[in-house]
């Protein structure tokens, strides 16, 4: 087992956002709280935490959204520093980094001292804004727990000690949430319990992801050591000319590099786990950075997505950091591969080449304008239209919270078909009774009068040919700043439009059309 240093700097997001630990910060990603202050965390506030209960816990949070391309961009200064100490960085993660201990321990008087001048140097980086862990151990694995759990700042395994350190943790450090699950209720709770059992009989049960998590309770790498390395030609390399000064296009030219070096990849039957980026100006300066790979996920936007927080740190870093000149030779290859497990066709076989090109497009867009420029559409739970769909991220594997899944049920809501169109910005409209007086929603749920016209706003009045309803709906009503009451409305114009209204603050609304 080769000794790897892993140096983890604690609430990272919140430290790149450029808050102080003494403020109430909260970083916020889908509606949870994704890191939070040592401020914030006195008051009960946690990773993992709905929006609103952090609130609740602590009344003056500051909630500042999740980027992952300013915490990558923050991290490079990080970076710079460690490397007047070693070569051969690996990022983990923003924040998180790691490298092979033994040479520089040799050269910097043993592992204690390695630790500290690495802790020293990345404490001097942050200035007090933030603090750095360091932790070492016989793989990274082991490591980065040690860096994370330990009290002291430098947290220093022995040689083969990482089985008897291991055996505490619960498998839910294994990083692999649908396995951990059925773990614990098969009755195997601790790494200990996990290692304890036969590696065959973990990769019969579980495969390769069986075999990999015994591994790592076992403290060894994730992988053996005797993996293929890549070919030489399968480095992919592009002259950018002119020399490109901006991100967005640099980028542009990764995303085609990575989508060359998957193919590649795939005709030799390999994943790529660490990726190399090297990049050289037009003055000849030479930019090289490794970037660990997840397991899971697009391999092309996994690849464009890294690319492009190191171009960003790179190219948007201070003035001591940054190149002196335009990009003019961007490579990416894989610096360490395993076997590619493949991926299960469609019924009918191959995927068809309009969708592979539609797949391209938008993994195109993705990395010249973030993870979150191309949304696609779930559905979820809700009582009307407009809350039954959300958008998110495209290529991203993520379930949707127990409260809003689609089949859970719904008291309230409204029955099938839905609506054809549910306008973004509802209409404003009038309902009125054969009197011309407007339609109002008692407080049992009861119309005033039954519906006779509806008036568009600016429109002629037209005529109500049939209606249904209506469904009054009075959610959260002991919190005064989410309470909501509302009351829905189907009708059918003598023209032949239906549309869906709702009632609310005293207003008719125009929510969505039936086709």
């Amino acid at each position: 087992m080769a000794r790897s240093l892993v140096l983890w700097c604690p609430d990272w997001p919140v430290v790149a956002a450029g808050s102080a630990p003494s403020e109430q910060v909260a970083v916020l990603h889908a509606g949870q709280v994704v890191a939070c202050s040592q401020a914030a965390r006195f008051m009960g506030v946690a990773p993992g935490l709905r929006r609103r209960e952090a609130q609740a816990r602590c009344p003056g949070l500051e909630l500042v959204p999740h980027d992952p391309a300013r915490d990558a961009r923050a991290f490079e200064p990080v970076l710079v520093a460690v490397e007047a100490l070693t070569p051969r960085i690996e990022v983990l993660a923003p924040g998180e980094a790691t490298f092979p201990a033994r040479g520089a321990a040799r050269y910097h008087g043993g592992e204690a001292a390695l630790a500290a001048k690495v802790a020293t140097a990345v404490n001097g980086v942050l200035a007090g804004r933030g603090r750095c862990q360091v932790g070492i151990a016989d793989g990274a694995f082991a490591a980065g727990l040690a860096a994370r759990t330990r009290a002291r700042l430098e947290a220093i395994i022995p040689p083969g000690g990482n089985p008897s350190f291991l055996a505490p943790f619960p498998v839910s450090t294994l990083g692999r949430p649908a396995l951990a699950d059925l773990l614990i209720r098969l009755g195997l709770r601790t790494l200990g319990d996990l290692a304890a059992l036969p590696r065959v009989t973990l990769a019969a049960r579980f495969g390769p992801e069986g075999s990999q998590a015994h591994r790592l309770a076992s403290g060894l790498d994730e992988r053996p050591r005797a993996r293929r390395r890549p070919p030489p030609d399968l480095a992919v390399v592009v002259e950018l000319d002119p020399p490109a000064d901006r991100v967005d296009v640099a980028a542009f030219a990764a995303k085609t590099l990575a989508d060359d070096l998957t193919a590649q990849l795939d005709q030799c039957s390999l994943a790529c786990t660490c990726l190399r980026i090297e990049a050289e100006t037009e003055h000849g300066e030479s930019l090289t950075r490794l970037w660990r790979l997840p397991d899971e996920g697009s391999r092309v936007a996994a690849m464009v997505e890294r690319v492009r927080w190191q171009l960003d740190g790179w190219l948007s870093g201070g003035a001591a950091d940054r190149p002196s000149a335009g990009l003019t030779r961007l490579l990416l290859a894989p610096e360490q591969v395993a076997p590619g497990h493949g991926r299960q066709l469609g019924f009918w076989g191959e995927q068809s080449a309009a969708a592979a090109r539609a797949a391209r497009g938008l993994t195109r867009i993705q990395g010249l304008l973030g993870p979150d420029a191309v949304r696609t559409a779930t559905l979820r739970g809700g009582r009307d239209p407009a809350s039954q769909v959300s958008l998110s991220a495209a290529f991203q594997d993520s379930e949707p919270p127990e409260s809003s899944v689609a089949g859970a049920p719904w008291p309230g809501r409204l029955l099938a078909p839905a609506p054809a169109i549910v306008h973004a910005e509802p209409l404003a409209a009038e309902v009125l009774d054969a009197t011309g007086a407007p339609v109002t929603v008692s407080g049992r749920g009861l119309l005033s009068a039954p519906p006779a016209g509806l008036r568009l706003l600016g429109a002629a009045p037209t005529g109500i040919a049939a209606w249904a309803g209506p469904w009054p709906v009075d959610e959260r009503w002991w919190d005064p700043k989410a309470h909501r009451r509302v009351a829905h409305l189907q009708i059918l114009t003598s023209g032949g439009d239906a549309y869906l209204l709702k009632l609310t603050g005293g207003r008719w609304w125009i929510e969505a059309t039936y086709d």
